[in-house]
């Protein structure tokens, strides 16, 4: 067995069903369930149509590449969003779903035997660490704090550590405190990439989810692009129609950005065995040629950002974040007595933040904070946040 497995944690929901273990919550209150961030908006119709249409595809082998015509749909995609150039021969790669390309990736970047260190935020989304263990590196955490505007703060890494890291993860906007990266940030971590020669791996899978449709959250390759780096080096990009688009089950994202790497990147994905089917790429391709259906996706998360907090401001601390579509509440108890009372006297599940970060530096940055995402329909995030303001208020 590979040695590293045993330093693998239990997975945040594991966690959440032992503590949630032997509580039998009030049978009057339906339950709602707000702890997965899975959307819950209906898969647009065309979309769906467009893979029954091609379901006699499904009887033919796919290619680890993908068709031309995808990797067409998601440059275009890319350079309209993103301005800036891509090359769909080379720059681009669809994946199946970005939370197996984030694992994979360092999987195939990452050389072991020089003791190698893989930095990421903390709290993360936990394939990072998974897939740092896995590789045999070793985890560097950066604490994002209510003081970091729950991003990182890389001017406080001791240059040893960029010395020996080989990939730097970022989550933009971030998971789970929706905090957008700026332009300078992103240029802060591409020079110390160029400096220290490692591998930026940026996930924008909630890039499409923002409440402001002026302002849309940048990305690495169009700061990038901006700052002359147009061959993206040492530059990679995490998307997916997950979110986007509201098809999580189809399993379907990729990757773009440094052709070298994703040169490599490719030749491992060959014996990975990962090929997307036929049907799900015509459908991906639908999805990434049409804005109106992401415009109304945004538009129902601000409704239920407004009636939520609407309810809750009087009662707790809460703000709307830039993107994505999670609350990141804090807790006046423990987190995990917060969700645990909260399920039993409410119904309502919620994650504790403690299992979305680890200690580090004498540091848990995610105690006393509860993740909140408001993937249920309008009604029951409406029906949850009375439940919320109910318990917090007795507490």
């Amino acid at each position: 067995m590979n040695p590293n497995l045993k330093n693998l944690h239990p997975y945040p929901f594991e966690k959440l069903t032992q503590l949630k273990s032997g509580i039998t919550p009030p049978a009057d209150k339906s339950p709602i369930t707000l702890s997965i961030g899975e959307p819950a908006h209906v898969t647009p119709q065309f979309i769906k149509d467009v893979l029954v249409e091609n379901l006699n595809s499904i009887s033919n082998y796919p290619t680890t590449k993908g068709i031309p015509k995808l990797r067409e749909a998601i440059a275009n995609w890319l350079e309209k969003r993103f301005a800036c150039e891509v090359n769909s021969e080379t720059q681009v790669l669809p994946v199946n779903g970005t939370r197996e390309a984030l694992f994979s990736l360092a999987q195939c970047v990452i050389d072991s035997a020089k003791k190698p260190l893989v930095v990421m935020p903390n709290p993360f989304y936990q394939i990072y660490e998974g897939a740092a263990l896995l590789a045999g590196a070793e985890p560097y955490f950066l604490n994002t704090t209510a003081e970091t505007n729950y991003l990182p703060y890389f001017f406080s890494v001791p240059e040893k550590v960029w010395q020996d890291c080989q990939l730097l993860y970022v989550c933009s906007p971030a998971n789970p405190s929706g905090s957008v990266m700026s332009e300078t940030d992103f240029e802060t971590v591409l020079k110390l990439a160029e400096k220290y020669n490692f591998i930026i791996a940026s996930d924008e899978c909630y890039s499409e989810l923002y409440d402001d449709e002026a302002n849309p959250p940048v990305g690495l390759l169009q700061v990038a692009y901006k700052m002359g780096n147009r061959n993206f080096k040492r530059c990679v990009v995490f998307h997916s129609l997950s979110k986007r688009s509201n098809c999580a089950g189809l399993r379907s994202g990729f990757v773009a950005g440094d052709a070298e790497i994703l040169k490599d990147y490719f030749a491992y994905r060959t014996y990975h065995g990962c090929a997307m089917s036929l049907p799900a790429q015509y459908a991906s391709i639908a999805a990434w040629q049409d804005e109106t259906h992401v415009i109304e996706n945004r538009r129902l998360y601000r409704e239920k950002f407004a009636a939520f907090i609407e309810i809750l401001k009087d009662v707790c601390e809460i703000q709307k974040p830039p993107a994505s579509f999670y609350i990141w509440l804090k807790t006046s108890i423990s987190d995990t007595d917060f969700t645990q009372q909260l399920f039993a006297q409410e119904n309502v599940t919620v994650l504790p933040g403690s299992f979305l970060s680890r200690e580090f530096a004498g540091v848990n940055p995610a105690v006393n904070h509860v993740r909140i995402a408001l993937v249920a329909p309008l009604a029951e995030c409406i029906e949850a946040a009375n439940r919320i303001k109910n318990f917090i208020h007795n507490l």
